[in-house]
């Protein structure tokens, strides 16, 4: 089974780009197949771009004081 490890969203020219690494484990044992696997893909779906620009306007209100 993939395990998400970390994501993150840029900003590349004006499009949502989100990175994030997985890791891979055996369903059964637990064992460990593969870690820090990366992969990335735009956001092109708008419910998925809504919740990322959610996620900013939080971010701005609550962490960067405002506007």
């Amino acid at each position: 089974m993939k395990r998400l490890s970390s994501f993150m969203v840029m900003n590349i020219e004006g499009s949502d780009r989100i990175s994030y690494t997985y890791s891979e484990v055996d369903k059964d044992t637990g064992e460990p197949i593969s870690d820090n696997n990366k992969k990335s893909f735009y956001a092109v779906d708008q419910t998925l771009s809504d919740h990322i620009n959610a996620i900013r306007e939080y971010i701005q209100k609550n962490k960067l004081g405002g506007d």
